[in-house]
C-alpha cells in the first residue's frame, strides 16, 4: 500500500515556564492511500497536535512529516497553506459555514481561494453536493439545514477540492447520535469509494466505525491496529485493572 502520510519520530514540544510539554514524544506512524483511521484519545493525549501536524496547520519541534512523498515539516506558512489546500480536505465539529453564503457558495469557497474559474467552481461544487444527496439544496442559507445537513455541506466542501486526505475533527460532536451515526456512515461510504479519512475524536464508539485506531496518551502510540480487535478501545490501565 501506498504509503500517503509518514511521520517519523515526530516531537512537539511547548515552553511552559520554566518547563517543557511534550504534546508529542517521539511518534512515528504512516497511512496509506485509501485507508480509514480514527486518531483517538482523551484530552492532552496529544491527538489535537497530531491533528494540526498532518493537516499542515503547524509544524513539529522536530522530526519529518512526508505527505504524498513531499516533505511538508518544514515548510513555510505560504507553502503549507498551499499544500493544504491542494492535498487536504477539513471537516470540523462546528461545521465552519459562512452564515450569509448560499449552500453552493460555502462549498465554492476553498475553490476560489485556489483560484479557480467561477465556471469550474460551479461544476465541482455541485457535484460535491450531488455525492452528499445535497444538490437540491444548493441556494438555500446554512441556516435552512438542520444539523445533519450542514455538516454534510462541510463534507462536500472538503470533497469539492479533489484532495488527498480528509480530515475529520471530532465531525459528530455538535449532532444528536442518530445524525451522529448518519455522518459516520457517510464517512465509511466515502472511504468504500476510494477517498482516505483520517477521523480525531476521543469518543471509543465513534472510532471502532473506522477500519484502524491509533491511540495516544501523554504524546505517545499505545495502540496502532485493527479497529475490532478490544485492545484497540481498551487503555492499558484498564487492562491492568482487570488483570489477574
Amino acid at each position: 500500500m501506498e504509503h500517503l502520510i509518514e511521520l517519523r519520530d515526530i516531537y512537539k514540544i511547548y515552553p511552559m515556564g520554566a518547563e517543557a510539554v511534550h504534546a508529542l514524544d517521539g511518534v512515528s506512524l504512516t497511512i496509506g492511500r485509501g485507508e480509514f483511521v480514527a486518531i483517538v484519545g482523551q484530552s492532552g493525549s496529544g491527538k489535537s497536535t497530531a491533528m494540526n501536524i498532518i493537516g499542515c496547520l503547524d509544524v513539529p519541534t522536530s522530526g519529518t512529516y512526508r505527505l504524498g512523498g513531499v516533505d511538508v515539516s518544514t515548510m513555510d506558512d505560504d507553502r503549507q497553506a498551499e499544500i493544504r489546500n491542494k492535498m487536504l480536505g477539513f471537516i470540523f465539529q462546528q461545521y465552519n459555514l459562512i452564515p450569509k453564503l448560499t449552500v453552493q457558495e460555502n462549498v465554492e469557497l476553498p475553490l476560489l481561494y485556489a483560484g479557480i474559474s467561477p465556471e469550474e467552481r460551479r461544476e465541482r461544487a455541485l457535484q460535491s453536493l450531488e455525492r452528499v444527496g445535497l444538490a437540491d439544496k444548493a441556494r438555500n442559507l446554512p441556516s435552512q439545514l438542520s444539523g445533519g445537513q450542514q455538516q454534510r455541506v462541510s463534507i462536500a466542501r472538503a470533497l469539492a477540492g479533489s484532495p488527498s486526505v480528509i480530515l475529520a475533527d471530532e465531525p459528530t460532536g455538535a449532532l444528536d447520535s442518530r445524525t451522529g451515526r448518519e455522518v459516520l456512515d457517510f464517512l465509511r461510504k466515502l472511504n468504500a469509494e476510494g477517498d482516505t479519512v483520517v477521523l480525531i475524536t476521543h469518543d471509543n464508539s465513534i472510532a471502532v466505525r473506522a477500519r484502524r485506531i491509533v491511540r495516544l496518551q501523554d504524546g505517545r502510540i499505545i495502540y496502532d491496529g485493527d479497529a475490532r480487535d478490544p485492545k484497540a478501545v481498551v487503555r492499558p490501565e484498564e487492562r491492568e485493572e482487570g488483570e489477574t
